[in-house]
């Protein structure tokens, strides 16, 4: 049969399935030229399909975290060993992604570094966080933690001045050394957090191989509605390894991204990752015969006391299809519970809990939860309106869609019933804005110095003298009186370091100027002359 001439004249572009289309669908019939007046231009402003393609560019990346902006992850499953130690984990707990012997849950892992932005080194000293969302079947459940079991503060209100001080100088967009320790000089607190990260334990060798834990005090509630306070720590059946400030300067100068290629060619390679889960359990309650608080994230749970139980394991055996679309937009909240889990009145959890959720709001909008990596994998339905890249409603099968509230006699949303009794503690007291009473700062700081190697006092030594012998004399004098509580062989180590170190500079105030850089690297500023000295001229061309 003959072509209608009638049709060629009407034919739209030809497609196929592989055919690139913009947005709205149509075919792009040249992705190589803007529409232009003659071939030199200039340029047309009705260039629909460029400016629909750069102005998609143009918002491509999505705020960056403020903290743990760098990061990689994974997906996997965590199984359930049905038990808290010997004992059956629903005495503990009723939440079903630990009930039943073997039973798996989705899980997707991201780790990261805190401090500084997207694309900064995998070497640095810092904190690596270390987050769970488990897909459960009661709906999704975050662990947000790090890899280290303690933090620098043990109040939320003092977060955004720690980060302020440990981020980069405002003024030069340097991280200074001196404002970190002026910071943590006047935050006794933050002693123990600092004898960690100045150890090897500060550097992580890749993120399969170094520990995670929930560092908040959280709670577990049965089906009676009976509760325990319970604190969560990951294990790398792998081993753990650390590494000094040399080893790490080596690996960064050939590799700043060598934590992630390690992650992701280790899963690609089938060597999958896993991690133990082990928590430790406490009545709960103020626990006075202790000399720390249960709540204070500052402190550790002694394990001879409260001895790690095993619960589950996790396994890592899927790389992201996109890293965008999953590690960079994946969002956690320590607020993300699901039924026999709960909060402790921890007041670092309280605080990251308004936080992390309002931060996720901030990056990728009110409607984040509606993303495929953050979405529950079960049934979801809200009364939830409106809001920014809103794509779908969040109804119920043969919901009346007239009625978005509840209560509701027309064919609304309705109520859970709820079966688990209710936990409902007792608060009493006045409202007061006070620390924590049993608030000694050093004495876990001295009892973790003592547990290191030799080889690890030594580097935590000499990266300590590193960085506060750049730092003025005040600042210098509230560290040492720090370590010198905690025990006298630190103090006396620190303090001989440092006089030592003093000797070699003619002024510490030129020196501070001289020497502003990363934490541990005490020779950046070398680094920047030695850029001039070995560069090699060349000639305009």
């Amino acid at each position: 049969m003959g072509k209608d001439p009638s049709n060629e004249k009407h034919q739209t572009n030809i497609e196929h399935d592989d055919t690139l289309t913009t947005r709205q669908g149509h075919p792009v019939t040249n992705n190589q030229n803007i529409r232009t007046v003659g071939n030199r231009g200039p340029a047309t402003l009705e260039n629909y399909d460029f400016i629909e393609k750069i102005s998609h560019f143009d918002r491509e990346k999505v705020p960056e975290r403020i903290v743990h902006a760098r990061g990689a992850g994974a997906h996997g499953y965590f199984e359930t060993y049905g038990t808290a130690g010997v004992d059956p984990v629903s005495n503990y707990t009723r939440a079903k992604v630990f009930q039943e012997k073997g039973k798996q849950t989705p899980v997707f892992v991201r780790f990261s570094t805190v401090v500084h932005g997207v694309h900064s080194p995998e070497t640095v000293r810092d904190p690596r966080g270390f987050a769970v969302k488990f897909y459960t079947e009661d709906g999704n459940w975050d662990l947000v933690g790090n890899n280290i079991k303690i933090f620098f503060i043990r109040d939320a209100m003092k977060f955004p001045d720690m980060i302020h001080a440990f981020r980069p100088d405002p003024v030069t967009n340097i991280q200074d050394s001196e404002r970190f320790f002026d910071f943590c000089s006047n935050s006794p607190e933050s002693f123990h957090m600092v004898t960690f990260i100045y150890s090897p334990w500060g550097i992580p060798a890749n993120y399969r191989m170094m520990q995670g834990s929930g560092v908040n005090t959280y709670r577990w509630v049965n089906a009676e509605g009976k509760a325990v306070l319970v604190k969560y720590h990951w294990e790398p059946k792998q081993g753990i390894k650390n590494l000094t400030s040399k080893e790490a300067e080596a690996i960064q100068g050939k590799n700043f991204n060598h934590a992630t290629q390690d992650l992701y060619e280790s899963i690609e390679n089938g060597d999958y990752p896993e991690w133990e889960m082990f928590v430790q359990i406490m009545e709960d309650g103020p626990h006075p015969e202790l000399d720390f608080d249960p709540l204070d994230d500052t402190k550790l749970w002694p394990e001879d006391q409260f001895p790690w139980l095993p619960v589950g394991k996790m396994v890592l055996n899927k790389n992201p299809e996109n890293f965008f679309n999953e590690v960079e937009q994946v969002s956690f909240g320590t607020g993300v519970l699901v039924d026999g889990l709960d909060f402790s009145d921890d007041k670092m959890l309280q605080g990251r809990t308004f936080s992390y959720s309002d931060t996720q709001r901030y990056r990728t909008g009110a409607n984040h939860l509606q993303l495929p990596i953050n979405a529950a994998k079960k049934r979801v339905a809200t009364n939830q309106e409106g809001g920014q890249l809103r794509y779908h409603d969040d109804k119920a099968p043969g919901q009346n869609p007239h009625v978005n509230y509840e209560p509701s006699s027309l064919g609304g949303l309705k109520e859970a019933e709820q079966t688990g009794k209710e936990f409902t503690p007792k608060i009493e007291g006045n409202l007061v804005r006070e620390s924590i009473d049993r608030n000694d700062n050093t004495k876990q700081a001295g009892e973790t110095y003592r547990r290191f190697e030799q080889w690890e006092k030594d580097e935590l030594i000499s990266n300590l003298v590193g960085d506060l012998s750049t730092c003025k004399k005040e600042i210098q004098e509230k560290m040492i009186a720090l370590a010198e509580q905690a025990d006298e062989q630190y103090g006396r180590r620190l303090r001989e370091g440092i006089a030592e170190a003093s000797k070699q500079t003619s002024s510490t105030m030129m020196e501070s100027a001289e020497e502003m850089h990363p934490l541990g690297a005490k020779d950046a500023g070398k680094a920047v002359k030695e850029a001039i000295d070995k560069g090699h001229d060349a000639e305009p061309y």
